[in-house]
């Protein structure tokens, strides 16, 4: 008997296959949530949104390129939105790549200021009908992670 089997769950699949497919479920979720005016970009609104409304709040992706390593506040911040995420079993996943973020969501309402993309949350939309099957995907995909204690997963986006 293997372990699968004691458990009833499939095998995890490869890495690089769960993180690719991961990573093109998170633009899928990323371009239908925009479609549907269901995403907040930024840390302070992020913050904001979640002490009002957390059951609202549907998936979380903290993004930081190599340069905001250093950036102190913004790594606390991102261990306070981490621990909020976790008390209200809020899915989160990190990505490394704000670049492809900001092509992917395009520029904000003021296209004069840099769109602040370091905390995407994703938000239940008021349709009761409404079931993205990426977000699925995605739900799937960190509930695999924290069986293998990784709690914020990082994932990449498809080129």
């Amino acid at each position: 008997m293997t372990l699968e089997e004691v458990h009833g769950q499939e095998p995890v699949p490869e890495t690089g296959d769960r993180m690719q497919g991961a990573g093109k479920a998170l633009h899928e979720l990323l371009v239908s949530a925009q479609r549907r005016s269901c995403l907040t970009a930024g840390v302070y609104e992020s913050a904001k949104l979640m002490n009002v409304d957390p059951d609202n709040v549907a998936f979380c992706v903290l993004a930081m390129d190599e340069e905001d390593e250093g950036d102190i506040a913004l790594q606390i911040h991102f261990t306070l939105i981490q621990a909020f995420c976790c008390e209200n079993d809020i899915d989160i996943v990190r990505l490394n790549d704000t670049p492809k973020l900001a092509k992917i969501l395009g520029p904000g309402e003021e296209a004069s200021e840099p769109r602040d993309l370091h905390c995407i949350l994703i938000m239940n939309p008021n349709e009761d009908t409404w079931k993205d099957p990426a977000l699925e995907k995605l739900n799937l995909f960190c509930e695999e992670s924290r069986k293998v204690n990784d709690w914020v997963p990082t994932i990449t986006l498809p080129e």
